[in-house]
C-alpha cells in the first residue's frame, strides 16, 4: 500500500531529485492547480492527496528526462509511496512514455493541465499586466494554434486530456486559468 508523505516530506523528496528553479516553480503551480481542481470538482477531501500528486508528477524529469514516468516509478517505490501516488503521477505520461493510462478523474485532470499551465504561463507572460487575472479564453487559444509559441507544451496532450474529462477545450482552458488565477500570487507564477 505504502504511504502517502506529508506536503513536507513531498517537498524534500521533491528537491533531493530536482534543483532548477524552474522545475520546483512548475511543480508548485501544478500542485495549487491540482488542489483548485479537487476543490472545484468535489473532492475537496482529498485536496491534500491532489496536491500531493500535483508536487511529485514531475519528480524524475530533471535527472531522467529520457526515463520521465518511468524512473519516478522505482524512486517513489524505494521511498515505500501509496501506490496510488506512483499510478497517477506515472498516468501523466500515458502514450508519450508509459502505457499507463489515467482512470480516476484526478489522474485526468492531471494530464489535461499539466502542459495547459505552461501554456498559460508563457501567454500571461506575454501580457503588459504579466497576469492570469485578467487573461481571457481567446487569448490562450490564439497562443494554443500558434504551435511555435510554447512549444514543448504538446497541443495533442492538452486536447487528449479534455477529451479524457468530456469537456470542451475551451471549458479545460477557463477552467485552468481560474485555477492559475488562485494560485498566482503563492507560486509566483509570472
Amino acid at each position: 500500500m505504502g504511504k502517502i508523505p506529508t506536503r513536507e516530506e513531498a517537498w524534500e523528496l521533491l528537491c533531493e531529485y530536482n534543483q532548477e528553479e524552474f522545475h520546483l516553480k512548475h511543480a508548485r503551480i501544478v500542485e495549487g492547480a491540482m488542489r483548485y481542481f479537487a476543490r472545484e470538482l468535489g473532492y475537496q477531501e482529498e485536496e491534500e492527496f491532489w496536491g500531493i500528486v500535483g508536487l511529485l508528477h514531475d519528480l524524475d524529469f530533471e535527472k531522467y528526462p529520457q526515463q520521465h514516468c518511468i524512473k519516478s516509478q522505482g524512486i517513489m517505490k524505494e521511498h515505500d509511496l501509496d501506490d496510488r501516488i506512483i499510478h497517477a503521477t506515472a498516468s501523466h505520461g500515458f502514450g508519450i512514455t508509459v502505457d499507463i493510462k489515467p482512470e480516476h478523474t484526478m489522474e485526468k485532470v492531471l494530464y489535461a493541465v499539466d502542459e495547459l499551465t505552461g501554456l498559460i504561463g508563457a501567454v500571461a507572460i506575454m501580457r503588459p499586466s504579466k497576469s492570469t487575472m485578467d487573461l481571457e479564453v481567446s487569448s490562450v487559444k490564439k497562443k494554443y494554434k500558434n504551435k511555435k509559441f510554447a512549444a514543448g507544451c504538446s497541443r495533442e496532450v492538452i486536447s487528449n486530456g479534455a477529451k479524457m474529462l468530456g469537456w470542451e477545450l475551451e471549458d479545460l482552458i477557463q477552467r485552468t486559468i481560474y485555477a492559475l488565477r488562485d494560485v498566482e500570487q503563492s507560486t509566483g507564477l509570472v
